[in-house]
């Protein structure tokens, strides 16, 4: 028969309910006994709460004699709809939810409950024995009390796991939210330190951003293997990385070797009011990057800041080109790039004619012949000490045809 017992009489449950509930005491006195080897905090829990312990369990006992009313077909249907459907639910998600956030293991957690449940069903049981109850309802009650304590383990496990999940989602905003107050120009040092203390991450002296181009897999990937230490910022443009004290002993090595193949831009180390500057200088040669003027891999903006200078601007750039080396401008491709590289070789090596035949490949009078040709065309500009730099800076990091410009 499915369904409520009508048949069985009150009495025997009355009689049950009333011979377990004076053995609640013993019962929670053999479960701290047996939880004190292995988890003594729960087993101080029943001691110093034992009032508030000894209601609840003996409503759960309550419970629990009702369920024994089922028998086992329907129980074993009502198996599978979780705690809820006795009410527990919530209370057992949130005992999950606290050894989450206590720092607990999950296992010691249902480990507890097996104990209990055990220590329960063998007092349970010899009462059973002794008021009498029928075979057919000793079954079930022994069915109701592991599908009870099933229920509780599912719904604290449930409980444990969505405050794992909600904590680490919790704690990736609080980190995106300092990384992006970092490379904000307005906020103040009070708030960050707020904002650290809150992840847990140690302000470091120093701090560089590492960039890498947001359809770059490989870089993704790599930046996701700085550790913790670091803080990940996806922009619009660029995955970004802030990581600490770069230059620490043979970490400046360890991020080369890490980051080789991402195609990435490691910013100078700056401190940490001053890292919305470095993470603007870094974008810059992120640019210079795509565009092949700066060819490292990785990219560290230390070495390349002359170059990012120089290409800041570059209709500036191309301008102040165009006004060096105007007198050129009127020439064919190959004298013009033929005399660009002598008029380059001569700043470099201060007019010595042996030393600038020697790494042109080219007689010294062939030398003699080029700089009269140039000094026809610059006239004594050439001479100009400011001119001379002007001329430096067009010819050393100029990549186009001057006659273009």
């Amino acid at each position: 028969m499915t369904g409520r017992r009508t048949e069985t009489s009150d009495g025997t449950l009355a009689d049950l309910a009333k011979a377990t509930s004076e053995r609640l005491p013993r019962m929670l006195d053999d479960v701290a006994r047996l939880l004190n080897e292995h988890w003594p905090d729960y087993a101080e829990f029943i001691v110093t709460e034992r009032d508030e312990v000894l209601v609840s369990a003996n409503m759960f006992l309550q419970r629990l004699l009702r369920m024994a009313k089922w028998d086992i077909a329907e129980l074993s249907g009502i198996a599978d709809q979780g705690a809820d459907r006795f009410g527990e639910q919530p209370l057992f998600e949130e005992i999950g939810r606290a050894q989450w956030q206590q720092g607990r293991d999950l296992t010691s957690l249902l480990s507890a409950y097996q104990i209990g449940a055990r220590v329960a069903w063998h007092h349970v049981a010899e009462v059973a024995l002794e008021v009498g109850v029928p075979s057919d309802m000793f079954a079930s009650l022994a069915e109701a009390v592991f599908i009870f304590v099933d229920q509780l383990s599912s719904a604290s496990a449930r409980g444990y796991v969505l405050e794992q999940s909600e904590s680490a989602a919790m704690r990736e905003r609080l980190r995106d939210e300092l990384a992006d107050m970092l490379l904000s120009d307005r906020s103040d040092s009070a708030a960050i330190r707020d904002a650290a203390a809150r992840v847990d991450w140690p302000l470091p002296r120093q701090a560089a951003v590492v960039l890498v181009e947001p359809d770059n897999p490989v870089g993704s990937a790599l930046l996701g293997r700085l550790g913790n230490s670091s803080l990940h910022v996806r922009r619009q443009r660029l995955v970004c990385a802030i990581v600490p004290d770069p230059d620490g002993p043979q970490r400046r090595q360890r991020l080369a070797s890490a980051l080789r193949g991402a195609g990435a831009v490691v910013g100078h180390a700056v401190p940490l009011e001053h890292l919305p500057a470095s993470m603007h200088v870094a974008e810059l040669a992120a640019q210079l990057r795509r565009t092949h003027v700066l060819e490292d891999d990785p990219v560290f903006v230390d070495e390349h800041l002359d170059s990012i200078i120089v290409h800041r601007d570059a209709k500036l750039f191309d301008a102040m080109r165009h006004q060096c080396l105007a007198p050129l401008a009127h020439l064919g491709p190959v004298t013009r790039k033929r005399l660009c590289e002598t008029l380059a070789c001569w700043l470099r090596h201060l007019g010595d004619r042996r030393a600038m035949a020697e790494e042109l490949h080219i007689h010294p009078q062939t030398v003699r012949y080029r700089m009269t040709q140039l000094r026809e065309l610059f006239g004594e500009s050439l001479d100009d000490p400011d001119n001379r730099r002007r001329l430096t800076l067009a010819l050393a990091w100029g990549t186009s045809d001057p006659g273009d410009v």
